[in-house]
């Protein structure tokens, strides 16, 4: 049933919000629930104190997972899908993967039919949260996965096969490959396209966001033709379409003596490796970082762990027009319905969201409040038995408590 409120509207690279907007949300499967429940409570809360009642979310449930199956025999209507697109901007709990054929993932199948080519990782460390850093509070940085290409893909045919072995002997006959006949096939494509809209994504958050630096992860010194092109096309983009506001770490060089002029954006590139010792040793250098597909996955979840873990992960899958928002995690189902988890994956993906409106009073009230929680040792088990001297509390006294923190 379609609530009392408006479209959120998206004209010339622009997002129009209103005062009532209408946004779709997946409660998700197993702590899904719970964690949905205190993220609505405490996005309403800080959205009424910030704007004083002169702003309000119109929610309004559309169905995914289990809850959608039982209900329409279907594990991701199309009608989900429509929403999203109609309404712009979306924001999910975590989604179980269904057993055996069909979809291989119900976020992955999301992504792919909005065509929301980016995924965008804010990680950063709140005062308190345990962490096997020496020194977290220097863990601020936002990746930009790319989402649709790579060997995610999923252009594969297992050992074997008759695809596979049909490949293997295109590859040995006509290009001069030496690809054992028993071996499992995996392509992994990369395009100029797919590749700058990521890159261009990161560069506009950096210069939106007045961020220091977009570092390009990549492994190019092995894989020249693909993760070394999403390097050069990086370079060649930032010159093409953002002269003025973007400098190459070579020109800083070369040109001001090592240092980055004011109210430039540095580019520069590090290899994948050297990214993950840099996120260890010297975290502080990282700032917005643009990554293929699968390093991406391994980057951003390895970041998470510095600051909390994925409970502690906020992200968002977006495209030029259409934005969802999600908790980072899985779906526990062993601790369904025992409000007992950590909200805080998705209540930090709602942060991302009400800045992604531009409600940034809201999107300030409700991160504030979150870590003032936390800070007050404040917090659900996954944190309490790591803190010395916390208060375990539900996830819905956790949210209660945020509220608290408002004022």
């Amino acid at each position: 049933m379609k609530p009392e409120g408006e479209r959120i509207t998206y004209h010339n690279g622009v997002l129009s919000v209103p005062d009532h907007p209408i946004i779709p949300f997946i409660e998700g499967d197993g702590i899904g629930p719970d964690i949905w429940r205190a993220t609505q409570k405490t996005v309403d809360a800080a959205v009424a104190r910030a704007y004083r009642g002169q702003r309000k979310i119109a929610w309004m449930e559309v169905l995914a997972g289990e809850k959608a199956y039982h209900a329409t025999g279907e594990w991701l209507p199309q009608a989900t899908l429509d929403a999203f697109q109609e309404y712009r901007v979306g924001i999910k709990g975590p989604l179980t993967t269904p057993v055996g054929g069909g979809i291989r993932s119900l976020n992955v199948a999301i992504r792919q039919a909005l065509d929301l080519y980016a995924c965008v990782r804010p990680v950063r460390y709140i005062p308190g949260v345990p962490s096997p850093l020496r020194e977290p509070q220097k863990v601020d940085m936002v990746i930009f996965r790319e989402n649709t290409e790579d060997v995610y893909a999923g252009i594969e045919w297992p050992a074997h096969s008759p695809e596979a072995q049909k490949v293997i002997r295109f590859l040995n006959q006509e290009l001069g490959c030496n690809i054992a006949p028993e071996a499992a096939i995996g392509i992994k494509p990369m395009t100029q396209f797919c590749s700058d809209r990521l890159i261009r994504a990161a560069i506009r958050y950096a210069i939106r966001r007045r961020r220091r630096s977009v570092t390009l992860m990549h492994k190019g010194n092995i894989m020249k033709f693909t993760e070394g092109a999403f390097r050069d096309w990086g370079y060649q983009l930032a010159a093409r379409e953002f002269p003025d506001q973007v400098i190459s770490e070579e020109a800083v060089w070369r040109d001001h003596g090592g240092q980055v002029p004011p109210g430039k954006v540095l580019l520069r590139d590090r290899m994948a490796d050297i990214t993950f010792q840099l996120v260890l040793l010297r975290p502080d250098e990282l700032d917005v970082i643009a990554t293929p597909n699968l390093n991406g996955d391994y980057l951003s979840d390895g970041v998470a762990a510095e600051v909390g873990g994925v409970g502690m992960a906020p992200g968002a899958n977006i495209s030029d027009e259409v934005a969802v928002f999600e908790a980072t995690h899985g779906t526990a189902p062993k601790y369904a319905n025992q409000d007992k988890v950590n909200p805080g994956s998705l209540i930090l993906s709602a942060v991302m969201m009400l800045e992604h409106m531009g409600w940034d009073e809201a999107a300030d009230l409700l991160r504030r409040s979150l870590e003032q929680t936390i800070q007050d040792r404040v917090v659900t088990y996954d944190l309490a038995r790591q803190m010395e001297g916390a208060r375990e509390v539900k996830t819905s006294e956790f949210a209660e408590a945020m509220i608290a923190r408002m004022g």
